[in-house]
């Protein structure tokens, strides 16, 4: 039996990876902040002890620092610094056990699109790095970190993931917060009572996917014979204003009698990235199997469910 070691486990993107390892036949170690014993990954002996009882053949490397893109309060340096220790620092601790402990074992490091800034065209592996933020400079610094790890003999790839979604993203994306404005709103109108979603720009495009497909990837790219770098996207741009059209659809109301734009909410501004995919399919065949419109409708419906629990 092969042994994965998934370093950001409780997320949206390792609950499902961990799923779809263990359907695979894989024995799963999982490994977040919330772990007991926690595992610090600022801590070079923590993380080579981790490595060295796990055994792992395959090692996933999804952890990450978010912040608000509407905390203007925070310095950039804390942001920097914490960013390097969760991108950087701990994929590092991670390359230096594998390679002491498990040189042979594949590892996967779990980048960013943002790493891309603002290109013109279509995004490939080929397209220049251009990060504007701390998450997006520190995880262009990982990979390149992969790289160089990789030029010495590890079997280290990358993945530049695009938006992906699923019922287990965290309350305050927006995917999930117009899903579940779409069921406030229809809840609001049988009560009589008033309803309003307040959104940033509606304009804005955005490349997004369904998260299992893009966990599929993961696995998929580990067990490739050669270690690579690869976008991770649908290929397919849409608008917030898409987004909201279609969750309304769903509860029979129309978008446009509830959500309100505010384009200066969001201090930091998302550029429209569109991905190309093309090397991914080649090397190992995949494709995405969920639709923009099946995505939304499923959003909407796990918000549903989610509140006739409540």
């Amino acid at each position: 039996m092969k042994r994965a070691l998934i370093i950001g486990s409780a997320g949206q993107d390792g609950s499902f990876l961990s799923e779809q390892l263990a359907g695979a036949g894989w024995s799963v170690v999982g490994v977040d902040r919330n772990t007991v014993p926690a595992c610090e990954l600022r801590d070079a002996a923590q993380v080579n002890e981790l490595v060295r009882v796990a055994e792992c053949d395959a090692l996933f490397y999804l952890a990450a620092f978010h912040h608000s893109s509407e905390d203007a309060a925070r310095p950039l340096g804390e942001e920097l610094v914490q960013s390097q220790e969760v991108h950087v620092t701990g994929w590092v601790h991670c390359l230096e056990a594998l390679t002491r402990h498990r040189p042979a074992a594949r590892a996967f490091y779990a980048a960013s699109s943002h790493v891309f800034g603002e290109p013109t065209g279509r995004v490939t592996e080929e397209t220049p790095f251009s990060p504007r933020s701390a998450y997006a400079v520190t995880k262009a610094a990982g990979v390149e970190v992969g790289r160089l790890y990789r030029a010495r003999g590890l079997h280290v790839s990358s993945g530049f993931l695009f938006n992906h979604e699923s019922p287990r993203r965290p309350a305050r994306f927006v995917s999930q917060r117009i899903s579940g404005g779409a069921v406030a709103a229809a809840r609001a109108v049988a009560e009589g009572r008033p309803y309003s979603l307040e959104l940033g720009s509606l304009s804005a495009v955005v490349d997004w996917g369904y998260a299992p497909d893009y966990t599929a990837a993961m696995l998929r790219i580990v067990t490739c014979d050669a270690p690579s770098d690869y976008v991770v996207a649908s290929g397919v741009p849409h608008t917030i204003q898409d987004w909201c059209s279609l969750a309304f659809e769903a509860v029979g109301l129309d978008w446009r009698r509830f959500v309100t734009e505010r384009p200066g909410r969001v201090t930091r501004q998302v550029p429209p990235l569109v991905g190309d995919a093309t090397h991914l399919r080649q090397a190992t065949g995949w494709a995405p199997s969920m639709s923009f419109e099946n995505l939304v409708r499923l959003m909407v419906d796990a918000a549903r469910n989610d509140e006739s629990q409540t």
